[in-house]
């Protein structure tokens, strides 16, 4: 203040936007640079996770863009994996957690309504699946798993024994995949994540995801992670002979 005048130091300051909107900006102008250069810009990133925990714990306004390029997903097939018949090699995985009624003893007909899944949309919009993606040759497989899971749905947990090996033919491309599915039991769901703006994400029953998954092989998974769950809990509860 000088004479009766404020100075533009003393001059009271706009609030500065919460770090969640800059996230959500950066990440919709980052989405719009790796779809304008889909096989220059970042399909040769590796995901580190201990970025996306620095972005979302450091509190300052002041966000590092090079931090934020981790939050996009993967585009372009210069690394993609494919077996030894040419099929283009598919990791996808089922992340599952139980909820408040399933934390204590169950039964083996509970299974289906205590074990909740996760669920994506298509960005087609047509019918529901889970996450999956290309297995490239940078990461291992389970690595793979866990990288789907969190650019499509936001989740992060531990990825648990192979669930199987399925052929089958996209629809996309009229060509056929394999595709390896895998348990994901979550830890931790993130409030923000690369395809946020092109997926919805939706915690379902067995049954409701049975109903709405559009691929066989997926429900196939699924129905063997069923078993194995109900065998674990099964085994379990049995009392020692």
């Amino acid at each position: 203040m000088r004479d009766g005048v404020m100075l533009g130091s003393d001059a009271p300051r706009a609030a500065p936007p919460p770090p969640s909107s800059i996230y959500s900006r950066l990440l919709a102008e980052l989405v719009h640079e790796s779809k304008s250069t889909p096989f220059s810009f970042p399909c040769i990133l590796l995901f580190r996770f201990s970025w996306i925990t620095a972005i979302g714990g450091g509190g300052s306004n002041d966000i590092d863009r090079t931090k934020m390029v981790s939050m996009v997903s993967r585009q372009g097939r210069q690394l993609q994996r494919y077996s030894k018949t040419g099929s283009r090699i598919v990791v996808g995985c089922i992340p599952y957690k139980f909820n408040a009624g399933g934390r204590g003893g169950i039964r083996d007909d509970d299974i289906g309504t205590l074990m909740e899944v996760l669920v994506v949309s298509s960005p087609k919009g047509n019918g529901l699946l889970f996450p999956k993606g290309g297995w490239e040759t940078d990461e291992t497989i389970e690595q793979a798993a866990l990288r789907e899971a969190l650019e499509e749905a936001g989740v992060q947990g531990n990825v648990e024994g192979k669930l199987g090996k399925w052929r089958y033919k996209s629809r996309a491309y009229d060509a056929y995949h394999e595709g390896i599915m895998f348990p994901m039991n979550v830890t931790q769901e993130l409030g923000d994540w690369p395809e946020m703006h092109l997926r919805e994400r939706k915690w379902v029953t067995v049954a409701e995801a049975k109903e709405g998954c559009q691929h066989p092989w997926m429900k196939e998974a699924l129905e063997r992670l069923v078993r194995r769950v109900s065998s674990s809990r099964r085994n379990s509860a049995a009392p020692a002979s």
